[in-house]
């Protein structure tokens, strides 16, 4: 049970909104402090609502609310300007940070450090329209997420606790980490050692430890979800197919 009763000043993205009787909204937020939060906006949806225009995904905002239990009432919103507008794949990418967060991280546990990854996200996906680095980004931002959660991958050394061979081959396990794989040993996904080695550095100019390291990180994702399936991501699937 919620026993706050009042919260002024407070960082916050909106995750998603959805209907709420006839002229409210319930408003999905990553907050700096709080963590995620459902609020209930009252007359959001009404035409003339002041609040309506602001409650807008990827902006940042300045929020308070008040009341107790599980959904509490958003009482003010600022808009605090300086996150240009998510356009084309890059705002897929955005929608899909938010299903993550939404689908991961529980209610009201602060993550400040992942509030910033997040931020600095959403900045580097307005100012790369070219998707340059946008992949090498949304793979540093899922690290950040499965380490906030206590899920931090081992990359450097293997199951056995020796250093990672960069020439070796690998497979990844849940509980135990990069597996080394014998020679012509088979597995369902294989690593080349210098993948996991880069995908620690967050160095990906390889072409190969880019392919991979995407694929070891939606297993990963895949497993966490507990085999849900994110709408951004079938979403862009379908786009891709057409």
């Amino acid at each position: 049970m919620n026993l706050r009763s009042k919260v002024d000043g407070q960082p916050a993205y909106v995750l998603h909104t959805y209907p709420f009787r006839e002229t409210s909204l319930i408003v999905e937020v990553f907050s700096r402090d709080f963590g995620r939060m459902a609020l209930l906006a009252r007359g959001a949806r009404r035409p003339r609502s002041a609040i309506r225009g602001l409650l807008m995904a990827f902006q940042p905002l300045e929020i308070g609310w008040a009341g107790k239990g599980e959904v509490l009432t958003l009482m003010k919103a600022e808009w605090q300007g300086g996150q240009p507008l998510l356009a084309g794949e890059a705002l897929f990418c955005g929608y899909y940070l938010n299903e993550l967060l939404i689908n991961l991280l529980p209610r009201e546990d602060a993550h400040e450090r992942l509030f910033a990854s997040y931020a600095h996200m959403l900045g580097r996906l307005a100012d790369d329209p070219a998707g340059k680095v946008r992949e090498a980004d949304l793979r540093s931002f899922e690290k950040a997420l499965l380490q906030e959660l206590g899920y931090g991958l081992t990359l450097n050394h293997d199951s056995a606790g020796l250093p990672i061979d960069p020439e070796a081959f690998y497979t990844y396990r849940m509980e135990q980490g990069p597996v080394r794989l014998e020679h012509d040993e088979a597995a369902a996904q294989v690593f080349i050692g210098q993948t996991l080695l880069d995908l620690a550095a967050e160095d990906f100019a390889n072409p190969r430890s880019r392919h991979e390291s995407k694929a070891l990180m939606r297993t990963l994702m895949a497993y966490y979800l507990a085999g849900k399936e994110l709408e951004t991501r079938r979403i862009f699937k379908e786009l891709q197919e057409l």
